[in-house]
């Protein structure tokens, strides 16, 4: 037995192969965050000017503030214009990886709303499916921060992004978007 133990601690371990050519590299990293911040961004963007201006088939601010008063909120109107705020400059903020923490901060807590309105099951087209990915792309973005392909890379305190910073948006994004569900009837 001392044998047998002696000669496994002695037989170095392997080392874990590498293959060349399929290691992720930090320019992959930064394009998949990229990719990322473009399609949830530019989508969020897009939802929030239908909101705002009736983009894209939208209702505009009328016909969002009548949706808004039917689902219990108050002053319709103005909750049309906060939501399509939050969606369209959370969204740029997204895509252009400017104040990437706060920009996602915006998305998380108007899709709580969202999340919270919309109930059903989980599958579209009546389901939070959607919802549910997006505010989980939104927090995800906002603790990995956005990447090197971002605007936050010319902001010195956020140039070398701290999860500090992710964590602190969403607590900001529950707690507000918590506020407007405490107003809703």
């Amino acid at each position: 037995m001392s044998s047998t133990r002696s000669l496994e601690n002695s037989v170095p371990a392997a080392p874990a192969r590498v293959v060349p050519g399929y290691a992720a590299t930090a320019g992959a990293y930064n394009s998949g965050l990229l990719l990322l911040r473009l399609v949830v961004g530019l989508g969020m963007a897009a939802h929030g000017s239908q909101k705002l201006f009736g983009f894209f088939g939208g209702a505009g601010l009328d016909g969002t503030g009548e949706y808004f008063v039917m689902s219990g909120y108050p002053a319709g109107k103005t909750m049309a214009v906060v939501a399509g705020l939050s969606e369209t400059m959370g969204g740029l903020g997204i895509a252009l990886g400017l104040l990437t923490p706060l920009a996602a901060a915006a998305v998380v807590g108007e899709m709580i709303n969202a999340l919270t309105v919309k109930g059903g099951g989980y599958f579209a087209p009546d389901g939070i499916e959607l919802e549910l990915l997006l505010v989980i792309a939104a927090a995800s973005l906002a603790l990995t921060g956005p990447g090197r392909y971002a605007l936050d890379r010319f902001i010195p305190v956020l140039r070398s992004h701290r999860v500090i910073y992710g964590v602190a948006a969403i607590v900001l994004a529950l707690v507000v978007g918590g506020v407007f569900l405490l107003i809703r009837a």
